[in-house]
């Protein structure tokens, strides 16, 4: 028992570790700020060929796991350099692979070291059944205010199962994905006409699940 404790810290050691001097790393070579523009994120995925889907897929989780990381630019460039279909698999790929290795550290680190981390408010957002965990965790991932890290890492501190846990939130962020590939399609495509239809209907989507959540909350 002792030793498979030991294992557990030494292993969350090295991964936090490598997640620091990533992140250091990231800073002092501009990278992070590199990740924040489309435009050239969009013209180096498609200079790496081949390779572009798998660089987006593991910047996209890494974006997740390293909060500081800009998400955003990464899906937009996405739909911009590979489409709305195929640039919306790529997004979805990502997000949900940073999602479950947010969910696996912090389920890693335990709950009380996450509370350290983020403050005992994570603990009470995330209280229920089985099914009342889903519902949150699919419900967060509909709406864009509310963070996609912050999520992933707090339920990685309940008792929901990691296989919930996925269904919930790769339900959740393909409507999301999709609109940030298929925005970042037609900024490429100059369509601007189509790019007001986009933030409307994601506008009116973020609205619509806020007001219901609202009333559910007050009939409760």
């Amino acid at each position: 028992m002792r030793f498979l404790h030991t294992t557990r810290l030494v292993l969350l050691g090295v991964i936090l570790a490598a997640l620091v001097i990533t992140y250091a790393v990231f800073s002092r070579t501009g990278v992070t700020d590199f990740l924040g523009d489309g435009t050239a994120l969009q013209a180096w995925f498609q200079q790496l060929g081949p390779v572009g889907p798998l660089a987006i897929i593991g910047l996209l989780a890494l974006a997740i796991v390293l909060s500081p990381i800009p998400s955003a630019p990464i899906a937009l460039a996405a739909g911009a350099a590979y489409g709305h279909t195929v640039g919306t698999l790529y997004v979805v790929l990502g997000a949900e692979l940073g999602a479950v290795i947010a969910f696996a550290i912090a389920r890693l680190a335990g709950k009380v070291t996450v509370q350290r981390w983020f403050g005992p408010r994570l603990s009470r957002t995330m209280i229920g059944s089985q099914n009342t965990l889903m519902w949150i965790v699919f419900l967060s991932r509909l709406l864009p205010f509310i963070s996609f890290d912050m999520v992933s890492y707090a339920a990685g501190i309940t008792p929901l199962r990691l296989w919930r846990f996925l269904i919930a939130t790769l339900a959740g962020i393909v409507p999301a994905s999709f609109l940030l590939a298929h925005f970042g399609a037609e900024m490429a495509s100059g369509e601007y006409r189509r790019i007001a239809t986009t933030l409307l209907l994601l506008g009116a989507l973020s609205f619509g699940i806020a007001l219901w959540r609202r009333r559910a909350s007050r009939q409760d």
